[in-house]
């Protein structure tokens, strides 16, 4: 279905919004659109919207399976603004998440169950959100995909990632079961990325509840949401695994020249498989087996 703006999605999606899980899916170019649509609907999201500009085209099929609502997230502050608004709207206690094309979401075991079932299970343990880790990919062969984005030989680090304690100004120490994520492309090349947009975490699934306002650092103003555990035991994380980096490396002048390769000593084929990221410690089954 296509709406005519926003305001008209909103105007008219209560029944989209009533309980969830919907996707978000927010179009900055036009790589990859039709894939990160279909990976999305084979995870079985009740909706998935594509906020996206009118001037992208989608296959016949993807039409007619998502909402389609103009939109342009040229600049980063509208789409933390656009999630606020659809939480807002939403009843609370529906499921919504949120990613940019070329962006793909694995969760433990998403080959065989869906991401209702799976976010069915994170509810009965009292959790209202879900970390996810943001895994780079990137090309083999710059040469052949300038772009940094191949399905086909895609690449992602496998080991190089690290996480340090979260501060908390009010309390003057780190904050409880919060820490801050680092690694992949986005460490080894961190004189290319502003400080601000180094880290690998977002918390990208999430409850809608009244006041809740997502912040422009990818976490929650209530800090429970923001937690990578309850403090009983391990939960369930997921991963979004996203050429989105690597992508802007090679696009911005600044950056494309001073990179070659995104390969590195510690690189490895991606397998498109969950079994992969749970093997390399990037998620977490908890008590979900």
């Amino acid at each position: 279905m296509m709406y005519r703006s926003l305001d008209d999605f909103l105007n008219n999606a209560d029944q989209i919004l009533s309980k969830g899980p919907i996707a978000l899916i927010f179009v900055e170019d036009d790589v990859e659109i039709a894939t990160t649509l279909r990976h999305h609907l084979q995870c079985g999201f009740e909706a998935v919207i594509a906020l996206m500009p009118d001037a992208f085209d989608l296959p016949k099929d993807i039409k007619q399976k998502i909402h389609r609502v103009p939109f342009d997230s040229a600049q980063s502050e509208a789409v933390f603004d656009a999630v606020n608004r659809i939480s807002s709207a939403a009843n609370p206690g529906c499921w919504i998440y949120y990613c940019y094309n070329a962006e793909f979401l694995f969760y433990p075991f998403c080959e065989t169950r869906t991401v209702k079932e799976m976010l069915g299970f994170h509810a009965e343990e009292r959790r209202s959100a879900m970390l996810t880790y943001v895994i780079d990919l990137y090309a083999g062969d710059l040469s052949k995909h300038p772009n940094a984005v191949s399905l086909e030989s895609a690449f992602l680090d496998k080991s190089g990632y690290y996480a340090q304690s979260r501060w908390d100004d009010a309390s003057n120490g780190p904050h409880e079961r919060q820490l801050d994520f680092f690694g992949g492309v986005r460490w080894r090349h961190e004189e290319h990325i502003p400080w601000s947009s180094r880290k690998i975490d977002r918390i990208a699934l999430f409850q809608a509840k009244q006041g809740l306002t997502l912040q422009a650092d990818h976490t929650f103003d209530d800090q429970e949401y923001n937690t990578y555990s309850c403090p009983w035991h391990h939960n369930l994380t997921a991963t979004i695994c996203s050429f989105r980096t690597a992508k802007a490396l090679k696009i911005n002048p600044g950056s494309s020249d001073a990179i070659s390769s995104f390969k590195w000593h510690n690189s490895t084929p991606f397998e498109w498989h969950s079994r992969q990221l749970l093997d390399l410690g990037l998620m977490e089954p908890g008590q979900w087996f």
